[in-house]
């Protein structure tokens, strides 16, 4: 009875490495999805089993998975880059990255080289604008697929890591899954609300600027001021044009 009990868990827990990686590469593709909070959901149910083996497992799906959507989609974008037409991928990378995020990204790629990789995918809304960077300056498809893979591997243990601690906070799976969905979900809201506060301190300066140069010395002239008349120079002046001889 206890063997009848134990095959369907085990049989469900191997049908759901194939789904979290299809999972993690639709959301390296598609960056809605929430790839950090699948990894983060399998890793505690990996953590309530009593054999070790398949959180090592998660972890290496995870990393493979994300390795993979990453070449995929730079490639596409390589593909868009090389096409007169450009492709659809290609837009919606270029629509993923905000101007300011990707100046950012570009700036210090240039001074750091590869190690931005692996910081772009561990910073919430940080992978696309640093994959837009690359593909702007020209990376071969190798050397992005060098510097990706650390990056992955670091990813999928921060968000296993997440997922072991909301596993081992709670005695139920479940709760830990929530825990875990929740902080990672949070984790990335974070970006998208510190760029909200700072869009109106950056719009309050634009106007002070404005304001400022306007009431400047490069102000139009009125009327009255182009019609007066300047001071007549001092007698004896050098500028003062001389008198007539008596």
């Amino acid at each position: 009875m206890a063997e009848a009990v134990r095959l369907p868990s085990e049989s469900t827990q191997a049908a759901g490495y194939p789904s979290l990686f299809l999972l993690v590469v639709l959301g390296a593709l598609v960056p809605v999805v929430p790839t950090g909070a699948v990894v983060s959901s399998a890793a505690v149910v990996a953590f309530h089993q009593t054999n070790p083996f398949p959180t090592l497992l998660v972890f290496a799906v995870a990393s493979v998975a994300a390795f993979s959507g990453d070449v995929a989609l730079y490639w596409l974008g390589r593909r868009g880059f090389r096409s007169k037409n450009g492709s659809r991928w290609l837009d919606a990378i270029r629509g993923s990255a905000p101007p300011d995020r990707l100046e950012q990204a570009q700036g210090k790629l240039r001074e750091h080289g590869v190690m931005v990789l692996v910081l772009s995918r561990l910073v919430p809304a940080g992978r696309i604008p640093v994959m837009l960077a690359c593909l702007l300056a020209e990376w071969p498809l190798r050397r992005f697929a060098r510097g990706n893979a650390p990056a992955c591997l670091a990813w999928a243990a921060t968000y296993q890591l997440i997922g072991v601690l909301g596993g081992s906070l709670f005695h139920e799976a479940w709760e830990g899954v929530l825990a875990a969905v929740a902080l990672t979900l949070l984790l990335s809201a974070v970006p998208a609300l510190w760029s909200r506060l700072r869009r109106p301190a950056r719009d309050d300066t634009g106007s002070g600027a404005e304001s400022g140069s306007g009431n400047g010395s490069g102000a139009r002239k009125g009327p009255a001021d182009r019609n007066a008349r300047p001071d007549p120079p001092a007698p004896g002046a050098p500028d003062s044009p001389a008198a007539p001889g008596r």
